[in-house]
């Protein structure tokens, strides 16, 4: 059986953003290796480098040194390869275009069909559950429904790495529940590699095969979960002892990485 092809490959990368104030270290050292298939969650406290490495993977951010790959490339080239598509933490969509233009834009740029555009539109929007509300306006959809809609624009191309910016954080529980069940599903379904960043224990022990524990800045990581849980995972599974075994050791790795502030 053949191993697992890397997506996302990190060898101590470090990132130092140069201000008036002096230098300030974002990353420092950080080894890792997401596979294809992988869904991992980054998990630290506000400012421990978490949204700074997605940016690096989606060359938004230039790291200072050590190295990173991207499917075997170098960030830039990646990118220009359309090689991840990137959820940010609020939808961002235009509020002149309707759902459907707005899911459209990124295939406009790259200059599909008029064929394959419909198509893939009617696609993406089925995979996520809007398949009714193509003409809408976003003013017109809830919270949940435009971060959907937003997500069904970065699945549009088909690009195999996805990149989550705490895509749900803004929303309340009852909807991020239901957000987070529907994108196992789609994770299922699709088969892609999903980096996602969060700040919730409960949703990253929920969604993860691997968790990446960062300490506070300079973002190093303390610990890397390998979840034991099933693939089906029903929200009940939230209070299994297997469950809140992994988030305890999520919450001891952040405790941990505390230390590092002094």
């Amino acid at each position: 059986m053949n191993a697992p092809i890397s997506v996302v490959s990190a060898r101590d990368l470090s990132l130092t953003f140069e201000t008036n104030d002096g230098p300030v270290h974002a990353l420092s050292n950080v080894d890792l290796e997401v596979k294809k298939g992988d869904f991992v969650s980054f998990i630290g406290p506000s400012g421990c480098g978490k949204t700074t490495f997605l940016r690096v993977i989606a060359d938004l951010e230039k790291h200072t040194s050590g190295a990173i790959t991207v499917n075997g490339m170098t960030p830039e080239e990646a990118r220009k390869a359309r090689s991840y598509g990137y959820v940010f933490q609020a939808a961002a969509l235009y509020p002149w275009r309707t759902i459907e233009k707005n899911i459209a834009l990124p295939l406009e740029i790259m200059g599909y069909s008029a064929g394959e555009k419909k198509k893939r539109i009617a696609q993406t929007l089925d995979l996520v559950n809007l398949g009714g509300f193509a003409k809408k306006y976003p003013w017109q959809l809830s919270g949940g429904m435009q971060q959907r809609a937003s997500i069904a624009r970065a699945l549009a191309f088909d690009a195999d790495l996805l990149l989550m910016d705490e895509p749900f954080g803004a929303l309340d529980e009852i909807v991020r529940d239901h957000l987070n069940s529907e994108l196992l599903k789609l994770w299922e379904r699709t088969n892609k590699t999903i980096c996602f960043v969060t700040h919730s224990i409960p949703e990253a022990v929920y969604l993860s095969t691997k968790i990446v524990v960062m300490s506070p800045r300079p973002g190093r990581v303390t610990d890397i979960i390998e979840s034991t849980l099933p693939k089906e995972r029903p929200l009940e599974i939230r209070e299994t002892p297997e469950f809140l075994e992994i988030a305890q050791r999520v919450r001891e790795g952040l405790k941990a990485g505390h230390s590092y502030e002094e």
